[in-house]
């Protein structure tokens, strides 16, 4: 029997604020901001506990991922608008220019900062954070940019 387990970001505090900008985007190509919530659904078979993964384990490393991504500005190293150095990050585009300290933004590897990415990046990193038993099968990892509005990503593992 597959049991799925479901964490609520909202409801178990895991959440970031950050800002961030889509270049190529008609309305959010200007620096915004929001309130994430990270959720995931863990999939598998029951361990010798009865136990498809210990809550705990998920929620504490989701949180650590949060408290990396909050109060930063998200800037995605693969876009071509983006140039970074030791000091500064600068992104120029359609005759706007943003100059953000280095230490108030964070490189994510994707071209954009959508939901989508996020979510994909939320998993990934979640993947080198804990050790996956071999009795999960799928995680599915959400975030949210505000109440009822999200991107997920899932991933077979087992």
């Amino acid at each position: 029997m597959t049991f799925k387990l479901e964490i609520d970001g909202w409801k178990s505090g895991i959440r970031f604020s950050s800002a961030h900008l889509l270049p190529s985007h008609n309305k959010c190509s200007a620096l915004h901001g929001h309130t994430y919530a990270i959720h995931a659904k863990i999939c598998g078979e029951k361990d010798q506990q009865d136990f498809v993964i210990d809550f705990a384990i998920v929620k504490s490393s989701l949180r650590k991922i949060a408290d990396q991504l909050d109060h930063t500005i998200l800037i995605p190293e693969k876009n071509k608008y983006v140039v970074s150095d030791e000091k500064e990050i600068r992104i120029a585009f359609d005759g706007k220019k943003y100059v953000f300290p280095r230490e108030d933004c964070i490189l994510l590897p994707m071209k954009s900062v959508t939901a989508e990415n996020l979510a994909e990046y939320v998993l990934e990193e979640l993947l080198k954070e804990i050790d996956l038993p071999k009795n999960v099968k799928k995680l599915e990892i959400g975030v949210d940019e505000g109440f009822g509005q999200g991107a997920w990503a899932e991933k077979v593992v087992g």
